[in-house]
């Protein structure tokens, strides 16, 4: 492992747990949002493993219809693995604000990617900085809610 992905792997840990200690703390009050983006925290089954994971993450965009999250890893080399788990188990949920919502993940097209990649970056302008220090794309997870059955 590079020395550039020992560090996006250690600064990605340190947002989580502090994240996650200070909602407990708070009661879950605080931090609602980070840096002007919603927190979210979002819940797969393991794609090996079939254990169910819950991580903390943000979302720059989101709205009725959807929720986007960005698998930049702090600009690692290879994809996070909560993005490559929504993938091979679309079945997700989010819990924002305190309410778990059932969702179905997907990636986002190339032309979704293109369309949603500038307000991302608007959103907070890190990402543009991520995207510069990996050779891969940095893709978008777009979650929406579950059809009912």
């Amino acid at each position: 492992m590079s020395k550039s992905d020992r560090v996006a792997e250690g600064g990605a840990w340190l947002l989580e747990n502090g994240h996650r200690a200070l909602l407990a703390l708070t009661g879950g009050r605080f931090p609602r949002t980070v840096m002007g983006m919603l927190t979210v925290e979002l819940h797969t089954v393991g794609r090996k493993s079939g254990k169910p994971y819950a991580n903390l993450l943000t979302s720059p965009l989101h709205d009725d219809d959807r929720v986007v999250l960005v698998a930049s890893k702090g600009g690692h080399t290879d994809h996070p693995d909560w993005y490559k788990n929504a993938l091979a188990n679309p079945d997700v949920s989010l819990t924002i604000d305190g309410a778990t919502v059932p969702m179905r993940a997907r990636a986002a097209t190339a032309e979704e990617r293109a369309e949603l990649w500038p307000t991302v970056v608007k959103t907070y302008q890190g990402y543009a900085g991520y995207q510069r220090n990996t050779d891969r794309e940095i893709p978008l997870l777009i979650c929406e809610p579950r059809p009912s059955a």
